[in-house]
C-alpha cells in the first residue's frame, strides 16, 4: 500500500499555480512531478524534492521556490529549477504532509489560497 501525503507543489512557470494536493509518496510520482531524477534539501521539519540534474538540463529558474525557502530559513547558495515538491519530515526518514507552517507562509507570500 503506498502512502499518500499533502504536499507544496511550485511549479517553476509562473502561469502555472501553486498547489497543495494529496500525493502518492512513490519514487515513480516524485519523478514524474519533478520532470526526472530527484535529489532534496533537508531543513528542520521539512524537504523539498528537486530535480537532481535541473542545471544541466536546464529547466526555468524557480524564483518562488526560492523564496519561500528561504523565508522558511534555509540558506541557498544555489538556485531552485524546475518543479519543487515540499513534504514533511516524518519519522524514520519517511516522507510527511507538508507542515502547516509552510502552507501558511506560501499563502502569505504569493498571496494564494491552499485548501489541502
Amino acid at each position: 500500500m503506498r502512502q499518500t501525503h499533502t504536499a507544496l507543489i511550485i511549479p517553476a512557470r509562473f502561469s502555472h499555480p501553486i498547489r497543495a494536493e494529496e500525493i502518492d509518496t512513490s519514487l515513480a510520482t516524485r519523478q514524474t512531478l519533478v520532470e526526472g531524477s530527484v535529489g532534496a534539501i533537508t531543513f528542520v521539519d521539512w524537504h523539498v524534492y528537486l530535480n537532481d540534474e535541473a542545471d544541466s538540463i536546464p529547466l526555468p529558474l524557480n524564483a518562488r521556490a526560492e523564496v519561500l525557502i528561504r523565508e522558511a530559513g534555509l540558506r541557498l547558495d544555489e538556485n531552485v529549477r524546475g518543479t519543487v515538491v515540499f513534504l514533511g519530515n516524518g519519522n524514520n526518514g519517511d516522507d510527511a504532509a507538508a507542515p502547516a507552517h509552510l502552507l501558511r507562509l506560501a499563502e502569505r507570500l504569493f498571496d494564494t489560497a491552499l485548501a489541502a
